[in-house]
């Protein structure tokens, strides 16, 4: 994606704002098939096997900079959202067909009701420095 001399994108236009529409991205789509697992904090990052995305002439220009911001980052959804300035409901299509082509792949933390108690966790030490 080119910039201007002032670094916004050719495809923005002061006046009437983004020049292609976010539904003209996802092609019309609003959902993914794996957008289940894609809330504001699921982890993206890019597949280390993947060489120089702007190679790809499949990739939109969206598609190539979420797997080079998350090359050497992991990003969450809510954050590659506000780094493009694209609406939630969009970088999730786009995530989704970058998992698609196994460009990237998606973890998601784990669920506070899913960590071991911190209690638990001190009765283990507790019993390990009684033996």
């Amino acid at each position: 994606m080119s910039r201007d001399g002032q670094g916004r994108s050719h495809w923005f236009d002061d006046e009437a704002g983004p020049v292609v529409r976010p539904y003209a991205m996802t092609r019309g789509r609003t959902n993914h098939a794996i957008q289940h697992r894609l809330d504001l904090i699921a982890v993206v990052l890019t597949e280390p096997h993947v060489g120089d995305p702007e190679e790809d002439h499949s990739l939109s220009p969206e598609h190539v900079r979420i797997v080079v911001l998350c090359r050497d980052n992991p990003q969450s959804v809510a954050e590659l959202a506000a780094d493009l300035d694209l609406p939630v409901g969009v970088v999730r299509v786009l995530v989704g067909d970058l998992v698609d082509e196994e460009l990237v792949h998606v973890t998601r933390p784990v669920p506070p009701a899913e960590l071991v108690d911190e209690s638990i966790l001190r009765d283990v030490i507790n019993g390990l420095r009684a033996l």
